[in-house]
């Protein structure tokens, strides 16, 4: 199940559950659509994965299984390299 990270690793913009704008890789690396699409091309940082678009999980499933709290905060590890 994914965890659903609360922020950005690259800006620490928040990144709800039910955000549209929240990129992740495989790893479940977490960031958001400006980021993902702006400095990292779409490539994450930590393992060279393709981003994607996060799926969203229904509210009503958000009650059983909740979302991360844990950010996660990077900034010097925004770039790619």
């Amino acid at each position: 199940m994914l965890l659903l990270k609360p922020g950005c690793e690259c800006c620490d913009r928040n990144l709800p559950a039910a955000s549209p704008d929240a990129r992740i890789c495989s790893y479940e690396c977490t960031f958001c659509v400006e980021c993902a699409e702006g400095v990292l091309a779409g490539i994450c940082p930590n393992c060279g994965g393709e981003l994607v678009r996060r799926p969203i999980r229904p509210e009503a499933r958000l009650l059983r299984d909740p979302a991360s709290t844990v950010r996660v905060f990077k900034p010097s590890g925004c770039g790619r390299g």
